[in-house]
This record gives C-alpha cells, structure tokens and sequence, in this order.
C-alpha cells in the first residue's frame, strides 16, 4: 500500500502535533515534581483487628446519631465513604 504525498504530509504533522505534546507534557511533569506538588507518599495499610474494629464502630455510630457527615468522618479516618456505610 502506497500513500500519496497529501497523506504522508498529514502523517508528518500528526508526529509533529504528537511530539509537541508529549514534549509539553512531560515538562510540566518535570516542574510539578521539581516543586513538591508530587503524588504524596503512600501510608502503610492498616487493617483493624476485631476489638479495635467493634471500638472503630460504635465510635462512628455515635458520632453519626449526632449528625456527623459520611464524608467528614470519611477524611477524618482515612476511609472510604462507603466503608463508612457499610459499617
């Protein structure tokens, strides 16, 4: 399959958008983490035993009948809203 001149020249200009891009992109990569404003490191998980995990429930059961927000406690804890729900 031959491509005439028209569509190697659109070809050539898609390269040159592409490589623009890319080029662009990773220098904003680069300035982001150069500033700090990197992914911040990730904790260790933690998974609550039982008794801490029966603790953990009646505290967010409490806190929730004084009409505490899903998604205050959700930060306030590190969990996920629907973990909340589901407890």
């Amino acid at each position: 399959m031959s491509l005439s001149t028209k569509e190697i020249a659109q070809l050539k200009k898609l390269v040159s958008i592409a490589e623009k891009i890319i080029a662009a992109h990773s220098k904003s990569n680069l300035a982001s983490n150069a500033a700090g404003k990197g992914r911040p490191a990730a904790r260790k998980r933690i998974r609550r035993s039982g008794r801490e995990l029966v603790e953990f429930r009646k505290m967010l059961r409490a806190e929730r009948s004084k009409g505490a927000s899903a998604a205050a406690l959700a930060k306030k804890y590190s969990v996920s809203q629907a973990y909340i729900y589901q407890l």
